[in-house]
């Protein structure tokens, strides 16, 4: 039987080789591309993402993904954004400027508040293990790649923005650093982001890659 082909897009931002290895350690045939077209056609597609909100945005239009990613949102393929990855899919961001995202899923992104409510610094970035907690939704949804993580989970995380929407049902999962609540995934039907890194999240994050790579 043949792995499942999944597309990561390549704009030059991004664990490109990390994930790679990852997603073929769960199961998957891997195919990095920085091909309009191929993205487009794809039917499982990742978009990572390591940097700066801005620049990430200027060079998936600058090589003419932004309207690849889209098509794959558009036509009903399974799409998942990671890290910076799942920021993109939302409507815009507020790090360093003001940016319009590929507005999959409504919300925007937003800095992690840099002290708790006792007034205590809270170092930033949110770096490293954090356990995550599955909505009821999605554990009770056979269809969704969250549905076979156990609640508590600890997955890898690295960032100082962090995903705000207002409309609930779609956050998929959260975790907590310091106490702040941060949005750890979130779905719209086929358009799937974390926050975390499964790439960098041993057999847990293996685990959610495998649900991602061999779900419908």
């Amino acid at each position: 039987m043949m792995s499942p082909e999944v597309v990561v897009v390549d704009y030059g931002v991004g664990n490109i080789f990390g994930l790679s290895c990852a997603l073929e350690m769960a199961g998957a045939s891997v195919r990095v591309s920085s091909d309009p077209e191929v993205v487009s056609r794809a039917e499982k597609v990742v978009l990572p993402g390591v940097g700066a909100f801005g620049k990430a945005v200027k060079e998936l239009g600058k090589r003419g993904l932004r309207d690849s990613v889209l098509e794959v949102a558009k036509k009903g393929n399974k799409l998942l954004g990671i890290c910076l990855g799942m920021q993109l899919l939302l409507d815009e961001s507020s790090e360093h400027g003001s940016w319009q995202g590929l507005g999959l899923i409504p919300g925007k992104v937003e800095k992690i508040p840099n002290r708790n409510s006792d007034g205590s610094i809270l170092k930033l970035p949110h770096i490293g293990w954090s356990p995550v907690f599955v909505s009821d939704a999605a554990i009770k949804d056979d269809n969704t790649v969250f549905s076979g993580i156990e609640n508590g989970r600890t997955m890898y995380f690295l960032h100082s923005f962090m995903v705000s929407t207002s409309q609930v049902e779609h956050i998929r999962a959260t975790c907590t650093y310091g106490d702040t609540v941060i949005t750890a995934a979130i779905s719209n039907d086929n358009v799937i982001g974390v926050q975390f890194h499964p790439e960098k999240s041993g057999n847990n994050g293996l685990a959610f890659l495998s649900r991602f790579i061999h779900s419908k």
